[in-house]
């Protein structure tokens, strides 16, 4: 039972390892090497634990699932008003700031898309599940009688993903102009003029 605790918490320094390399040296030239100087590993010793690079990345976008997908539907399923979740999904889908290294990584991903089938498939998975949150709180909001929305539920939902995709890159970017909270209000507002209101503190 050690002995596999102990290589669980290798597996995750490693994927802690590769978002921080990512940050560095950017996804297209990262190397298992990379990786292993982040790690203080060789590259044999990553190796051990994961048959190649490719294998790393998609852990480390795992994790980026479970940041950004599992945990903020955690949030949203321990509300009751569809505002309130609508205004939690809001802040829980945007970086933490323009250091924030797992929102990076992803975005990292995004911008390979179409390169592999790898990466093809990881950004997809990704922009599911995104889409589904903000699916499931509209009809939610609609089937209450607290929406009433100009436009149809996908639509809306594809609409508000494109928009924390959007405004979450330019914080990842640096953009001193964007801040996490100025893209947070921006999004609301726009969920407000369509109908959805999001009065929620």
């Amino acid at each position: 039972m050690a002995r596999s605790k102990n290589q669980d918490e290798r597996r995750a320094g490693l994927v802690e390892a590769t978002i921080d390399a990512v940050s560095e040296h950017g996804l297209r030239s990262l190397s298992l090497a990379d990786v292993a100087a982040k790690a203080g590993l060789t590259r044999g010793a990553i190796l051990y634990y994961y048959d190649d690079l490719d294998m790393l990345l998609i852990e480390a976008h795992r994790a980026g699932l479970e940041r950004f997908c599992d945990q903020r539907d955690a949030v949203v399923a321990t509300i009751d008003r569809p505002q309130e979740k609508l205004a939690a999904a809001i802040r829980a889908g945007l970086p933490s700031g323009p250091d924030d290294a797992l929102m990076r990584l992803l975005y990292e991903f995004d911008v390979l898309a179409g390169t592999s089938a790898l990466h093809d498939e990881l950004v997809e998975r990704m922009y599911t599940r995104q889409l589904a949150t903000y699916t499931g709180i509209l009809e939610l909001g609609i089937a209450s009688g607290v929406f009433d929305l100009p436009l149809p539920v996908r639509t809306l939902a594809m609409n508000l993903v494109a928009l924390e995709d959007a405004y979450g890159l330019h914080i990842v970017a640096g953009n001193s102009l964007i801040t996490v909270e100025s893209a947070e209000s921006a999004m609301r507002a726009v969920a407000d003029n369509l109908g959805a209101p999001t009065t929620a503190g």
